[in-house]
């Protein structure tokens, strides 16, 4: 039995695992069918290859895990935009080490809350 898309719509994801922190984002190309007794179903191509239905069981990329954030599109990569944004640039020299240095407030280092903040609703 040949299959012969009814419709095929076009979806990007975003993802945010919860267990190591990974972002990342994917397009789909979704078709939509019907089968001879008149079922409807659906099939997932990203890049081509059919894969998995991304909003059923998602895997991260990066550790493998399966406590994954879905968004819409864009979401990853704003997050990493704005992190970016705020990191300090690298100093050329050593700062002199006086009283006021021992005032000044450590690095930031980011971890996965950091990167969710922006998805938070209030």
């Amino acid at each position: 039995m040949s299959e012969i898309a009814e419709t095929t719509a076009h979806e990007a994801y975003a993802f945010a695992c919860m267990r190591c922190g990974y972002g990342w984002e994917q397009a789909y190309e979704i078709e939509h069918h019907t089968d001879a007794t008149g079922q409807a179903f659906v099939i997932y191509k990203a890049n081509g290859e059919r894969v998995p239905s991304p909003l059923s069981a998602p895997t991260c990329l990066n550790c493998g895990g399966h406590v994954v954030r879905i968004m819409r599109a864009g979401r990853v990569s704003s997050a990493q935009q704005g992190m970016v944004q705020y990191r300090a640039p690298a100093p050329t020299q050593p700062a002199p080490q006086d009283e006021a240095d021992a005032t000044a407030k450590p690095e930031h280092h980011w971890h996965l809350s950091d990167l969710l903040h922006p998805f938070h609703r209030k």
